[in-house]
């Protein structure tokens, strides 16, 4: 569609008005914003825990609605990336909650 072609090149420039408009669309369509979540964690983009977040619900619910539309649940780590992303944030969350005495 021309409209996205568009919208890619605008954003190149105008980042934040494409931005703002597409979060203002997903806001008014509940139902859009689920299924561009749900494509994007299919899609491997975000993982299960952040899809959750994303659509506001705990994880284990949003496994057993995945699970019952017949998409597949992906759990853990697959690729090196991931568990260097992992690493790096454990790393993050044990400096900020260390505490001095």
């Amino acid at each position: 569609m021309w409209q996205l072609k568009q919208l890619e090149r605008l954003h190149e420039i105008e980042p934040d008005t494409v931005d703002n408009a597409i979060a203002e669309l997903l806001n008014k369509e509940p139902r859009l914003r689920e299924k561009l979540i749900v494509g994007a964690y299919i899609d491997r983009e975000i993982n299960l825990g952040k899809a959750a977040e994303l659509l506001g619900i705990h994880p284990v619910k949003l496994r057993e609605q995945l699970l019952s539309k017949g998409i597949p649940v992906r759990i853990g780590v697959e690729t090196i990336e991931e568990i260097v992303a992992e690493g790096i944030a454990a790393k993050g969350i044990r400096e900020n909650t260390k505490c001095s005495l």
